[in-house]
């Protein structure tokens, strides 16, 4: 899939649904967006921002005018999903962004956000913008139970603060399909393998494994990873869902095990980021960047637990 092509989502009994490559990262494959094409037509989840020309060209592509489109929602205010949402806003005047509340504040002042991402990033923000901030007019503050009403469909809220506190997946009932953020993992479709997301700083094990636990109760027959592409899982899904379950523990065991054998954090966080082995599905750089702030995300959960 070329980053900035547009595709209808099939997989499943999915209607009215669409997903690009927004090229994040200069990498193919590796963040997505979400387009749903209703009465109050909706994006979920936005991109780091740059090139965010690309979601403009999808949604003029797919027939939704500047003045229609009502809804920008994000999983939560991670960058690489949040950062395109004060543009999208500037560019859509009827569209509010609906947020969770927890984490609003940051997209009306992104300083901390930025400031944040940069620590967690390091070199990679070489592939960011600084985000626009959102009017805070603009901003719908949603909860765990919270619906938002599209015509057809509809995004049903669900808390999975396990990656981050802010985050939430959301429900598409009509198309039996949740949009996981980060809850699930990130699904790289050209190996069929999910894998481990662990950023700092406030990766939880216990609540992650607590997410998977509240997907696992929508059932759904989708899934849509926003890191990437949808996946239809159907009656495999508690497989899936078990499968990355094993994952995470496995991986919060090895860089755990690493930390004993090395008795250096950088040491750890550079044996896996030289052992990293997505390079030739993202890029090496990419693969290796990847794999350090996982790291670095387990050794904080690993102090914060002791």
């Amino acid at each position: 899939m070329e980053p900035g092509s547009v595709r209808a989502v099939t997989t499943g009994d999915c209607t009215d649904l669409y997903y690009l490559d927004t090229g994040m990262y200069d990498t193919d494959g590796y963040g997505a967006v979400y387009v749903l094409d209703d009465d109050r037509p909706a994006v979920i989840e936005t991109g780091i921002g740059t090139n965010h020309e690309r979601i403009l060209e999808a949604l003029s592509e797919i027939g939704i005018a500047r003045d229609e489109l009502a809804v920008i929602a994000v999983t939560h205010v991670h960058l690489d999903h949040a950062g395109g949402a004060g543009f999208l806003a500037r560019t859509y005047p009827n569209a509010d962004v609906y947020v969770p509340a927890t984490g609003a504040r940051h997209l009306v002042d992104p300083s901390a956000l930025v400031a944040g991402t940069k620590a967690a990033v390091g070199d990679q923000w070489e592939f960011y913008t600084d985000p626009e901030p959102v009017p805070e007019d603009r901003i719908v503050e949603i909860d765990d139970g919270d619906v938002i009403d599209l015509g057809d469909h509809e995004l049903r809220v669900h808390e999975a603060p396990g990656h981050a506190f802010h985050q939430v997946v959301f429900e598409d009932p009509e198309n039996d399909a949740v949009f996981t953020g980060d809850a699930a993992g990130l699904w790289v479709p050209e190996r069929e393998r999910i894998v481990e997301t662990s950023p700092p700083a406030d990766f939880d094990l216990e609540e992650c494994l607590a997410d998977l636990e509240t997907i696992a109760e929508i059932d759904p027959d989708v899934l849509c990873y926003t890191h990437f592409g949808p996946r239809e899982v159907g009656d495999d899904l508690e497989c899936a869902l078990a499968e990355y379950a094993t994952v995470l523990e496995e991986w919060v065991a090895d860089v755990e095990a690493a930390r004993a054998d090395l008795g250096d954090d950088e040491a750890v966080i550079e044996r896996f980021a030289s052992s990293a082995d997505l390079g030739d599905v993202w890029t090496e750089r990419k693969a290796s960047a990847e794999a350090a702030m996982n790291a670095r995300g387990v050794l904080g959960y690993l102090d914060d637990r002791e």
